[in-house]
């Protein structure tokens, strides 16, 4: 199955939960597979180490895909190995992809009206999952050495590309 266009669940809205008074087994989503992120954080690296912060932050409220997060994610982190070292930044990823995408297909062609139910009862099948982000909430975080800020700006700045919002690269307080 294909991934449908990220414009088709950008928008946050709130989650649709459907409530079966007379099955309650019906009320819960089944089968949802487990997030495609890898990492969240990097692993035997302490984040003390490393004085300059750097933030991708969100400039609007909008749902993120994981193979997107994914992306980015490997993108940061590939950069930054390449030009600083496995062990000299530390990376986070502070969004978590939860919210359960679902979508009703509907058949076309001959025959299709014989054995679907149109809208009735449409609670959709989990197709993927997503991360809902306010606007100015913090995607990534890098901390780096004093020296190393430029390749961390650098990483945060092509992530952006790859995540279907605005976002800004924003340096917190230096420790």
């Amino acid at each position: 199955m294909s991934l449908r266009p990220a414009r088709c669940y950008r928008t946050v809205h709130r989650p649709y939960t459907r409530m079966s008074t007379t099955k309650p087994r019906k009320s819960y989503v089944k089968g949802v597979a487990k997030p495609k992120v890898q990492q969240y954080q990097s692993r035997g690296v302490r984040p003390e180490n490393f004085p300059e912060v750097y933030h991708l932050v969100s400039q609007a409220n909008v749902q993120i895909r994981e193979n997107s997060l994914e992306a980015a994610r490997m993108l940061v982190v590939r950069s930054l190995e390449k030009n600083i070292g496995p062990a000299g930044f530390f990376f986070r990823l502070r969004v978590y992809p939860h919210h359960v995408l679902r979508e009703n297909p509907l058949a076309t062609g001959a025959g299709a009206d014989r054995f679907q139910q149109g809208m009735r009862q449409s609670f959709g099948k989990p197709i993927g999952v997503a991360a809902q982000v306010k606007k100015g909430q913090t995607i990534m975080e890098v901390r780096v050495a004093k020296n190393h800020a430029q390749f961390a700006r650098k990483s945060l700045n092509g992530a952006r590309y790859k995540l279907p919002v605005k976002c800004k690269v924003a340096a917190a307080q230096t420790l």
